[in-house]
């Protein structure tokens, strides 16, 4: 009997739309390897787990329907599949490619490396629009697009059963991975059912208002897909979820409300590949500011970081939005840029610290995007509109009312409204002593100086020689053609300045 294909399964979660198990054939022994030094990196978390365990127990009941279970292991990547290849007589192993953190890339490093001594073959296949090894970015929209087009592929009938010993029956919980204790009562479920289930009701009854509802944690919370964790970890693929977007806008009347918001999904969707496609061409985003003039501008405060992470700033709608993340994992996205601004500008933190943070508080953690926009956010980029929120305003365009600072602050509940966004000017706020903290600094004093430290830093001489040259790596091109002029570069800066800040609301 022919030696089975090893089918690598990592942020790929599912058995549709999954052109690795595909290429595999039926003869395939399916593997997770679990990787404890993966989850005790500083941007891993017991939530990210709890999430991923509930995507497996689906995938292993599915790739049991097909006659095959899941084979989990415990340990380092290469040693696990240089003993299951040995065992089974592997020459084959598939895997999708992966745009992970640092980690995961040098893992994928050392696996390569082994796998070529050991004469055994590796096939990685894209699985979203991301391309490896890419070029330029002229024309990798019309790359993508292409392969959005091609839809998503079968999924086999049937798996051929491979006797084997490897079989878990338990995965291990976030204490056996030495996991630092997390309570996200809120939190999403990961199994497949639960993310069909939410993109189903998006595209057919709660997405008519996505456009409109997005910018508010009062109403972004329905309004919006909730599908990012599940694209995260690859229980859905971009792909099926965009055919389905399609098949939606053509049973919706597509000139009202349901097409304007089923257009801005598919937007957002593609946005999501072109951020990870920056990660995917610098690594390096993970760790070093994109343009090297911000290095060292800001450093680190132990105690405006930690009232940042507790939600205890003082600065209510900015606690209340840490306070939400903090149960459920998910925050919409102009409050995630809310955030790292307030972080970044008026507390002056280094987006690295910040970013730690918010990456274990995201169920939808994706370094791709995370790491870009943790960039973007803070205005180390070099080529973005420098966007400082200011945290009082945002508190009263998004909840005017103050009904998510009175769910998520409750300290504040005996402060009347008109006092609600700035209690420190309550003229009983002696009243809140010990019980809610004096705001950390004044917020139109300190977003004032950082824009001034900003603009400053980008009228040195050179700055802006270097961020042509970023944009012209990393910019989205306006159209999809191979435009190389100066007059393309510019509209590809002009393009990222503000578009991207609404981008990824999932």
């Amino acid at each position: 009997m022919d030696a089975p294909v090893l089918l690598w399964f990592k942020r790929d979660l599912r058995i549709t739309d999954h052109p690795a198990l595909a290429l595999a054939g039926p003869r395939v022994l399916p593997v997770y390897i679990i990787e404890p030094e993966l989850w005790r990196q500083s941007d891993m978390s017991a939530r990210q787990w709890a999430f991923a365990s509930e995507a497996l127990h689906s995938l292993r009941a599915e790739l049991s329907a097909l006659g095959q279970p899941l084979i989990t292991c415990w340990g380092e990547a290469v040693e696990q599949l240089s003993r299951l290849c040995a065992r089974h007589k592997v020459a084959r192993i598939i895997s999708h490619e992966e745009t992970g953190n640092g980690w995961t890339y040098a893992r994928d490093q050392r696996v390569a490396a082994w796998a070529r001594s050991a004469g055994i073959g590796w096939v990685e296949l894209p699985q979203s629009g991301v391309v490896r090894r890419l070029g330029s970015r002229d024309g990798w929209q019309g790359a993508r697009t292409r392969f959005i087009r091609q839809g998503p592929v079968a999924t086999p009938v049937a798996l051929e059963p491979v006797q084997t010993s490897d079989l878990a029956e338990h995965l291990p919980d976030a204490r056996a991975l030495r996991l630092a204790p997390d309570t996200c009562a809120h939190r999403q479920n990961g199994s497949h059912a639960t993310a069909r289930q939410l993109l189903d009701s998006f595209l057919n009854r709660r997405g008519q208002s996505y456009r409109r509802a997005m910018s508010s944690p009062l109403s972004a919370e329905r309004a919006c897909s909730r599908l990012s964790p599940y694209l995260a970890l690859g229980v859905l693929s971009v792909r099926e979820v965009e055919h389905a977007r399609q098949a939606a806008r053509a049973a919706h009347d597509w000139a009202g409300s349901w097409g304007e918001a089923l257009n801005s999904f598919a937007k957002r969707l593609a946005w999501r590949d072109h951020f990870i496609q920056k990660l995917e061409d610098e690594p390096a985003i993970e760790f070093r500011c994109l343009h090297p003039a911000h290095e060292g501008l800001r450093g680190t405060d132990d105690m405006r970081l930690a009232a940042w992470c507790a939600g205890q700033t003082g600065l209510p709608f900015v606690d209340a939005c840490m306070r939400y993340l903090a149960a459920t994992g998910w925050l919409n996205f102009r409050m995630r840029a809310m955030l790292m601004s307030f972080a970044s500008y008026h507390l002056w933190l280094d987006w690295r610290a910040t970013g730690l943070h918010l990456a274990r508080q995201f169920t939808d953690y994706e370094p791709g995007i995370h790491w870009s926009q943790c960039q973007m956010q803070s205005g180390t980029t070099g080529i973005n509109t420098l966007r400082i929120y200011n945290p009082v305003k945002q508190g009263h365009d998004q909840d005017p009312d103050g009904q998510f600072i009175r769910r998520w602050v409750p300290e504040l509940g005996a402060v009347p409204p008109a006092f609600l966004h700035k209690p420190w000017l309550w003229p009983e706020v002696a009243r809140l002593e010990g019980r809610y903290p004096a705001p950390i600094v004044d917020p139109e004093t300190a977003g004032r100086a950082a824009r001034d430290r900003m603009w400053g830093l980008r009228k040195a001489q050179g700055f802006h020689a270097t961020a042509a040259q970023i944009a012209h790596k990393h910019a989205s091109r306006a159209g999809d053609s191979a435009r190389s002029s100066v007059a393309a570069r510019r509209r590809a800066r002009a393009k990222t300045s503000d578009t991207a800040q609404l981008s990824l609301d999932l």
